[in-house]
């Protein structure tokens, strides 16, 4: 059984998560609007794997005897100076989702919530690959900076990005 200081921050987490599929979408929208579809695609794959975290979330507090309430949250940014701005956004997002995941787990062991705290793992260790993916394209834009051609073959790239649900022991 969750304790209702552990529901409501699983609750508010499952509200983070979506909204950060929604920033993600929100940014493969702006990628597609500048003709940069294998960013999109990027983004759109992000998109996806941020929705199966949100109902990694759901369901797990409903195992837990949990209750799930959703709540409102606001749009996100639309638009972006560049490429490196978005993906520095992206960036600073995802150091922000594991502050996020690590306060959390401060929390469950905090309440001594071993089962909460083991779920938490694949998060902690999830945020690690995700700031890594993120300032992969980041270091590659600087390489890049303004030229076409390379962010014509980054584009390419990054379309060949592929969402596959992770296997979960």
């Amino acid at each position: 059984m969750l304790s209702p200081k552990m529901e409501a921050a699983l609750n508010d987490q499952v509200k983070w998560e979506a909204w950060s599929a929604y920033l993600y979408l929100s940014m493969a929208s702006y990628f597609e609007s500048v003709g940069l579809m294998g960013f999109a695609n990027w983004m759109k794959v992000q998109e996806k794997e941020e929705k199966f975290h949100s109902e990694r979330f759901y369901s797990y507090t409903f195992e837990r005897g949990g209750r799930i309430r959703l709540q409102p949250f606001e749009a996100p940014q639309s638009d972006w100076d560049s490429p490196l701005a978005a993906f520095g956004d992206a960036l600073k997002h995802e150091q922000g989702v594991t502050a996020r995941i690590n306060a959390l787990m401060d929390l469950a062991i905090e309440e001594r919530d071993h089962a909460t705290g083991s779920f938490l793992k694949w998060f902690i260790d999830e945020q690690v690959e995700e700031e890594s993916s993120v300032t992969d394209v980041i270091n590659k834009l600087k390489l890049i900076k303004d030229n076409p051609s390379a962010l014509y073959m980054l584009d390419q790239e990054l379309a060949a990005r592929v969402f596959t649900p992770p296997v979960i022991n």
